[in-house]
């Protein structure tokens, strides 16, 4: 699979705006499927930024997403400006939220974003610095062409 040139998207992403919840995350997935991607991989990185799109959606006041699709890798970087992450080990814990009761009530923060993103990635980094926001760095990448 070649992609002649790297592709780049950049998204906004408000916090709290739950009427638009996963609206970046499609405009993600929808420019993978228009790079003829392979299912599996369109499946895995569409996960990835929807959990992403949450964690900024639920706890952050905004952030962006970008999407940078190369001839060997789809990476997808979330940078929010919000309360950091207090303890990230707690936080790669499945079911461990710190969303308000509210936005449980919703039916979001259940404590799946980030264990999600580990299961579906290649790569994932994480740097969140408290009361300052979260960089979350996936790396999903392509099959090669000989295999």
């Amino acid at each position: 699979m070649i992609i002649a040139n790297s592709y780049d998207v950049t998204l906004s992403v408000a916090g709290h705006d739950f009427v638009t919840a996963g609206e970046a995350a499609s405009q993600i997935k929808r420019t993978l499927e228009t790079l003829n991607l392979p299912p599996k991989l369109v499946r895995r990185a569409s996960i990835c930024a929807y959990e992403a799109e949450m964690n900024i959606i639920i706890h952050a006041c905004r952030g962006q997403m970008g999407l940078r699709v190369t001839e060997d890798k789809v990476a997808i970087v979330a940078h929010d400006e919000g309360p950091g992450i207090a303890n990230l080990d707690r936080a790669m814990e499945e079911g461990y939220s710190t969303a308000s009761e509210e936005i449980r009530e919703m039916g979001f923060g259940a404590g799946m974003g980030l264990p999600n993103m580990k299961k579906c990635a290649d790569k994932l980094s994480i740097k969140t610095k408290v009361n300052e926001g979260t960089r979350v760095e996936i790396i999903i990448y392509l099959p090669t062409s000989e295999g």
